[in-house]
């Protein structure tokens, strides 16, 4: 049982936090909520330890499509980042605050960017197009997503100093505009990059949330140096140009981390 030690792992941290949250905010949402993600993510996992090749793909569609159409579109909650300063602003603990602290704020301490990896509603759509692993050298681009983190946060604040009227309307039709977007500029960058990622790795404002915290991941893929014999394989598969064969947490890009797990899956020495 040690093998699946991982998603028994995902599953019993999303149970903690619906169990917890249904209790304090006496709303039953939260368990159904979080332990519908939290089995997906685990379900995933445990293909992933079965040989799966579409695990990972399963749990995007389960989590980013629930999120993405029944959250965004049916519930009309603002999830993107938008959404979490609304309800900072307005000092409320709910829908997109609760989902930020638990997914990209507190949440990376343990799983790192595996958000990115599993359950993102963009990155769901960009992985389907065809450039699955970098086929050019990464650009010194990441500063752009400083500039978006504070755009989102501009714009929120705008809307509160000038006491605009019906705000959470705003922030649904943001929510729609803002996904058309990230979509139209994601699929862009990848085609013109010639990576599937690129929108990740230059543009998306949530990774000033997830990089730090993804420092200090409990889990990470970690290399064997006995059985490694430095191919350089994994490098060239993985989507966020990862050094994995340094186990040290100041590894290259080691912060972008998705655990996608190609790397695991073609090394063919089996030394991650």
């Amino acid at each position: 049982m040690k093998k699946y030690a991982v998603p028994i792992l995902m599953l019993a941290v999303f149970e903690a936090v619906a169990v917890t949250l249904w209790l304090t905010k006496d709303n039953i949402f939260y368990l159904f909520n979080f332990s519908y993600i939290g089995c997906s993510i685990a379900l995933g996992t445990f293909l992933f330890i079965r040989n799966n090749r579409h695990a990972r793909r399963v749990v995007q569609l389960l989590v980013g499509l629930y999120m993405l159409i029944y959250l965004g579109l049916i519930c009309g909650e603002n999830m993107q980042i938008e959404g979490f300063w609304y309800y900072l602003f307005t000092g409320v603990f709910e829908a997109a605050t609760i989902h930020y602290a638990v997914a990209k704020i507190f949440g990376p301490l343990i799983f790192g960017r595996g958000w990115c990896g599993y359950a993102c509603w963009t990155a769901m759509v960009l992985d389907f197009l065809p450039f699955k692993a970098p086929q050019r050298p990464r650009r010194k681009l990441g500063w752009i997503r400083y500039v978006a983190f504070a755009l989102s946060l501009a714009f929120v604040a705008a809307l509160f100093l000038a006491r605009v009227g019906n705000i959470e309307r705003i922030m649904f039709w943001a929510f729609i505009v803002g996904n058309v977007l990230y979509y139209a500029v994601g699929i862009a960058l990848a085609c013109a990059f010639r990576d599937n990622r690129a929108f990740c790795k230059y543009i998306c404002p949530v990774t000033v949330f997830l990089k730090p915290m993804s420092y200090f991941a409990l889990v990470r893929v970690k290399c064997d140096a006995e059985k490694c014999v430095s191919c350089g394989k994994c490098r060239r598969v993985c989507p966020m140009d990862v050094d994995v064969t340094d186990n040290s947490r100041n590894r290259k890009n080691g912060t972008e981390c998705i655990l996608c797990m190609e790397c695991v899956r073609n090394c063919p020495r089996g030394a991650l």
